[in-house]
């Protein structure tokens, strides 16, 4: 039973996910929350620790979830149907991309997901800071150590915009918010 609650969820996901894995992560939570495969806190821990490791945070996140609650089958379960839709469309895109992408429809529809995809990845990302430093709505209470990393990491994307005038490297980024974590969290 765990392997078809594993399959159908993650196909969910993979079904839906537009916009990539930043534009996935609301649906992933509602997922893995609804089934009780992880708590809210350890969900964002992980979605944390996929970003920081090579590979889609998807995929990455579903072999996790998946091996935590089924093993290896489990894990090989949950990706498989979190990659397959992709795997599929992205067979049929390749059959009809010629005629598909120059039809002013298919045009007008992708044109009309950019600011959904756009909303979603900003609402996931404010909704994970304002979690992380001040805790979920029943719960109100600063968090001093997130509060610091975030504000550090705002003013060095900030900062290196400003002084190098060019945007801060996503990889540097992800170095540096490890960095303060460990001096942070580690202290």
């Amino acid at each position: 039973m765990i392997y078809l609650e594993l399959f159908l969820g993650f196909l969910k996901v993979g079904c839906f996910a537009f916009g990539g894995a930043y534009g996935a992560i609301p649906l992933i939570r509602d997922v893995v929350i609804s089934y009780g495969w992880l708590s809210d806190e350890m969900l964002t821990y992980m979605i944390a620790v996929s970003e920081s490791t090579p590979g889609p945070i998807m995929v990455n996140l579903a072999t996790y979830i998946g091996s935590n609650q089924a093993g290896f089958l489990g894990a090989f379960v949950a990706t498989l149907a979190v990659v397959l839709p992709s795997f599929l469309i992205i067979l049929l895109v390749t059959a009809l991309l010629k005629t598909a992408l120059k039809n002013k429809y298919v045009q007008a529809v992708l044109r009309g997901l950019k600011p959904c995809v756009i909303g979603i990845v900003l609402a996931t990302g404010i909704y994970m800071v304002v979690c992380n430093c001040f805790g979920s709505v029943f719960t109100l209470s600063a968090n001093f150590q997130a509060i610091i990393i975030t504000a550090i990491l705002v003013a060095s994307i900030f900062g290196y915009k400003h002084f190098k005038k060019k945007k801060l490297s996503p990889v540097l980024l992800i170095v540096l918010s490890a960095v303060a974590g460990v001096v942070i969290y580690g202290i």
